[in-house]
């Protein structure tokens, strides 16, 4: 590992902040902390780190590391300790300097702190412990504060660090210990979920401490979360959705986010340098990820040990009722909310307003386009007074061409094909998962 320069604060941020930019585990702050006598800027819930609040405005917050020299050496990570790259390292006083310069100028509403590791896990929590000191007891920094806990660090100093932050995240990284054995030898699955059991569980206490204690610090009251990288691995979406699924149930997680891998080191357990990231494929987990936290199902209804990976053609939830057309028609007058929600077509919110509006009495087609319903795909699994759309045709071809329209590719995603013709029989035949042609051929002649 090449030493740390001497350089001036401005050289070092933008290492640092080139540094970061792989980490994606931030996100909204889901936390308010309103505006006090004597301290500077205030904690809103409703957005943070380049995402748009509820009033439309863009906000940012400044994401840095407090060193990219790191002693480990996982194969993945650009500041793993063989990489031959520029070092640098902030002091606490020089963290705390820059995040409020930043923010009195309005470039940034908080701060994202992560850091490698120097020297060892509990000297680098102490360090992140003293630049959110700073900006906590000293600059009276009320804002949002999103940090980074090092697993392997002393219980106490992650206790400590949790009272100074907002939100605290672990990243997990690799979704298998056979993964972090090959790439990442310096890390367990034990080291990593320890420190995340013990922020879930000073959460908790905390807590029951404000119900009791009016004047009790918050510890991260927006929670924790974390994040898995996609691609690096030969790990399966089966794998990493059950996994996503586990640490939502046991850890209380807000987010588990996922990293399509960017190739940005040369080795040999690696995707080459010029291979592409998988961000389709990251864009499904994120879509299975959603219907994981909102719409009822489980990783084992969309994945299983014979279909591991989704359909890059139909979106998870599409692909699911596709392969599940014994469960439709529904009608929509009479189906539970709970079904409601498994119908493409049909989001959370139309599903609330479809319950509330047929109170009222029988709702059409028509009715149903007005509350937000996606008939062009909803169609094929919904009857209204127990009858189908009038025209309404379904067939192998209508179906599928459906529910793919507006699946767009992602940008610099190239295509797993030279050109998708939707009536060529070779390239449909390899659209629905496991089985669910022969089901979609049956449910056509029905």
């Amino acid at each position: 590992m090449r030493g740390i320069e001497t350089v001036d604060v401005m050289e070092k941020l933008e290492i640092l902040t080139a540094s970061a930019k792989y980490d994606v585990a931030c996100t909204s702050s889901g936390s308010d902390r309103k505006g006090q006598a004597g301290s500077l800027g205030n904690t809103s819930a409703m957005g943070i780190c380049h995402s748009f609040a509820a009033d439309g405005r863009c906000i940012s917050l400044l994401k840095v590391l407090m060193t990219n020299g790191c002693v480990y050496d996982c194969a993945y990570c650009i500041n793993r300790k063989s990489n031959p790259i520029r070092r640098a390292a902030f002091t606490p006083e020089e963290i705390a300097d820059i995040t409020m310069q930043f923010y009195r100028r309005n470039y940034i509403e908080g701060l994202f702190l992560s850091s490698g590791i120097m020297r060892s896990p509990d000297y680098t929590t102490e360090q992140l412990i003293a630049a959110l000191e700073l900006l906590r007891n000293v600059y009276h920094f009320n804002g949002y504060i999103h940090v980074k806990a090092i697993p392997g660090a002393d219980e106490a100093l992650l206790s400590r660090l949790g009272l100074l932050a907002d939100r605290m995240s672990v990243n997990i990284e690799l979704p298998s210990q056979e993964s972090l054995g090959r790439l990442a030898p310096d890390k367990s699955k034990v080291s990593i979920l320890k420190p995340m059991g013990l922020i879930t569980n000073r959460i908790k206490e905390n807590r029951s401490d404000i119900v009791r204690y009016q004047h009790a610090p918050r510890f991260a009251p927006a929670g924790q979360s974390t994040q898995m990288i996609v691609g690096a691995t030969p790990d399966t979406d089966y794998q990493i959705l059950n996994l996503t699924e586990g640490l939502y149930r046991k850890y209380a997680l807000k987010r588990v986010f996922f990293s399509a891998y960017t190739p940005v080191v040369e080795d040999s357990l690696l995707p080459a340098l010029d291979t592409k990231p998988p961000l389709l494929r990251e864009h499904r987990l994120y879509q299975a990820d959603w219907l994981l936290r909102f719409y009822g199902f489980k990783a084992n209804e969309l994945l299983d040990e014979a279909v591991p990976n989704f359909n890059p053609l139909l979106d998870p939830k599409c692909s699911w009722a596709v392969n599940h057309r014994e469960q439709f028609p529904v009608e929509i007058n009479r189906a539970p909310y709970e079904m409601l929600l498994r119908v493409p077509g049909i989001g959370v919110r139309s599903a609330q307003r479809i319950v509330k509006a047929r109170r009222a009495g029988s709702l059409d087609y028509h009715a149903l386009k007005k509350l937000g319903v996606v008939l062009k795909r909803a169609q094929f699994f919904i009857t209204c007074k127990d009858k189908p759309l009038e025209g309404l045709k379904v067939s192998e071809h209508t179906l599928l061409r459906s529910l793919m329209s507006g699946q767009q590719l992602l940008p610099n995603q190239p295509p797993q094909v030279e050109q998708l013709t939707l009536f060529d029989d070779f390239n449909l035949s390899a659209l629905p998962a496991a089985g669910g042609w022969d089901i979609l051929k049956k449910g056509a002649k029905a």
